[in-house]
C-alpha cells in the first residue's frame, strides 16, 4: 500500500462523510500518475470485500469506500463506510 499511503492519510484525517477528488489531486497526493487501469477500467475502483488490491487498500484502511466515479471527467467520490468514524 505505500503507493497510496498519502490517500489513506488524506481520507483518514478527513471529517467529511463524502470526499470528492479527482484523479489529478490523487496523482498529485501519490506522487505519481493513477494507472491507465484506473481511467480504462471500472473494477480498478471496486469495493472489495477483502481489499487485496493496493489502492483499494488505501481507502479501505481509511474507513472510506467509493460510492460514485467518473472515468471521462477523472474524479472519485469516496463515502465514509457505515460504522466508520
Amino acid at each position: 500500500m505505500a503507493l497510496y499511503t498519502p490517500l489513506a492519510e488524506c481520507l483518514a484525517a478527513s471529517e467529511r462523510e463524502t470526499v470528492r477528488m479527482t484523479f489529478a489531486e490523487i496523482s498529485k497526493l501519490i506522487g505519481k500518475k493513477l494507472p491507465a487501469s484506473a481511467t480504462g477500467h471500472q473494477a480498478w475502483w471496486a469495493n472489495e470485500v477483502a481489499p487485496s488490491h493496493v489502492q483499494n487498500v488505501a481507502w479501505d484502511s481509511a474507513g472510506y469506500e467509493v460510492d460514485q466515479v467518473d472515468r471521462s471527467a477523472k474524479w472519485v467520490r469516496f463515502r465514509r463506510k457505515a460504522g466508520s468514524t
